[in-house]
């Protein structure tokens, strides 16, 4: 009766849906996606439970429609994801965790200092991992026909989790968008490298660190990440190159080409000596911030396509290094 009262009031407050499935009721709308996920060999236990008092959620769709143009400058937001505290905080993890850490790294060639840094700078290691319910945010997105095709995909990814075992629907919490555990993968990413490192049977990416670290340096390893050599460096750009144009066009030069095109280090020292390929990132033009970019920084960015976030990744490594 409780939950039949309560599907009842979030039905009444159900807000419109602007996309192509609003012909159709959500009930009949899940009773065609229970009919496909059926099909694909969820269990019809799977899917009744995960399924069990879902309707759409509002704030899912309020924060999907209200995602705020990026107004932060670079330096800004780099005070606020890369601050004191969390460079203390990621020091501290990488001592605590040194070991699992060390033994990750070898076995996925990458180094530690990234692991932390991604896992920081997501989740605030593992401290705010979001609450929604996946299975309803998803639905909500899939529901909601804007962008339907994509999230009925991830839903579907995320229903086939629950089947494998890895976790509960009811503990299956994450960000608005779908997004989840410590290592904020999409279900897509966690089929795809989510990793059992402790060998019990379950890709744990919400509560066992193990499992955590194991599944972030995977997925770096499996995108092509090298563990001989860093993210990439801030420069100086001299006057009269035009730095905008070389990053809008993506231009790959060695590191003596940018050394004969006048570019010094951030402290105005010489680049370094080994002959690496790079390309210029100016992430916001006037400011005369510009970094040289590694082949790793474009491997952040196939975690996260945001510039602003690849440097601030590269930023706190470098950070935590620099206690080593």
């Amino acid at each position: 009766m409780v939950a039949s009262l309560g599907l009842v009031l979030a039905m009444a407050v159900m807000p419109r849906f602007a996309g192509a499935d609003n012909h159709i009721s959500f009930s009949d709308w899940q009773a065609e996606l229970r009919t496909e996920a059926l099909a694909k060999g969820i269990s019809v236990k799977t899917f009744d439970t995960a399924f069990a008092g879902i309707a759409p959620i509002e704030r899912v769709l309020e924060l999907d429609r209200s995602q705020p143009e990026f107004t932060l400058t670079l330096e800004t937001y780099l005070n606020k994801v890369v601050s004191a505290t969390r460079v203390k905080k990621a020091r501290e993890k990488l001592e605590e965790h040194r070991a699992i850490l060390k033994e990750v790294s070898e076995k996925f060639a990458v180094q530690p200092r990234f692991i932390v840094a991604l896992w920081g700078i997501e989740t605030n290691f593992g401290q705010h991992t979001g609450g929604f319910s996946v299975i309803a945010a998803l639905s909500t997105l899939a529901y909601d026909g804007r962008r339907s095709a994509y999230f009925r995909k991830e839903l579907l990814n995320a229903l086939q989790i629950i089947e494998e075992g890895h976790i509960s629907a009811a503990d299956m919490k994450g960000s608005w968008a779908g997004a989840m555990g410590q290592s904020q993968f999409m279900p897509s990413s966690f089929l795809n490298y989510a990793y059992d490192y402790n060998g019990d049977g379950r890709r744990d990416i919400w509560t066992t660190r193990h499992d955590v670290f194991a599944s972030i340096a995977n997925y770096l390893g499996s995108v092509g990440w090298r563990d001989d050599m860093t993210w990439g460096r801030q420069v100086r750009v001299p006057d009269g190159l035009d730095g905008n144009s070389l990053s809008e066009a993506k231009t790959h030069k060695n590191m003596e080409e940018w050394r004969a095109l006048g570019l010094l280090n951030a402290d105005g020292g010489p680049l370094p000596a080994r002959n690496l390929t790079s390309r210029l990132v100016v992430p916001s033009r006037g400011d005369g911030t510009a970094y040289l970019a590694y082949a790793n920084y474009d491997n952040i960015l196939k975690w996260n396509r945001s510039n602003y976030f690849a440097i601030a990744v590269g930023r706190l490594a470098d950070m935590i290094e620099q206690a080593e």
